[in-house]
């Protein structure tokens, strides 16, 4: 992964792939979300030139499984000089959901449900590209950490 230079902010795009329905979000290196939408495959492309016309993006991720190669492809035509890179998505559904329900607590009945039996009223994959959007800044953190790590024994 290519980590943000240091003095600039990182404001990640990142996308969930699939083949009816892509999840997006935009979030900043403070974790912030900024937007966070779930959109129809054929309108990925005008919907990810519109989040990177609104916001000041410097990275666009792409889940790895569905459809990542052909997605990742569509998506460095509307990305121009931002890099397109993919992250990985194991789990992430999973987290979303348990992201979903944290957000939207179950009420009455649902509430009995054990937690593996419930599923939100709606998609979640704007929740999943949350999630990836989280994994790249904290890859990216860890390796800026590690080389000042390199740097300082480097220096001694």
């Amino acid at each position: 992964m290519t980590a943000p230079a240091n003095d600039a902010a990182a404001v990640v795009l990142a996308v969930d792939p699939g083949t009816a329905k892509c999840g997006l979000a935009v979030v900043d290196d403070r974790r912030r979300v900024h937007a966070r939408t779930v959109v129809e495959a054929s309108d990925l492309a005008d919907a990810v030139a519109a989040l990177l016309r609104a916001h000041p993006v410097t990275h666009v991720v792409v889940g790895d499984r569905t459809g990542a190669r052909r997605i990742a492809a569509r998506l460095r035509e509307v990305a121009g000089s931002r890099p397109v890179l993919p992250v990985d998505e194991h789990l992430s559904t999973l987290e979303a959901r348990r992201r979903y329900f944290r957000d939207h607590p179950p009420r009455g009945w649902r509430r009995l449900l054990p937690p593996g039996l419930r599923v939100p009223p709606c998609p979640t994959d704007d929740y999943v590209a949350v999630i990836l959007a989280e994994r790249f800044l904290a890859a990216s953190a860890a390796g800026q950490a590690g080389e000042r790590q390199r740097r300082a024994r480097a220096s001694k």
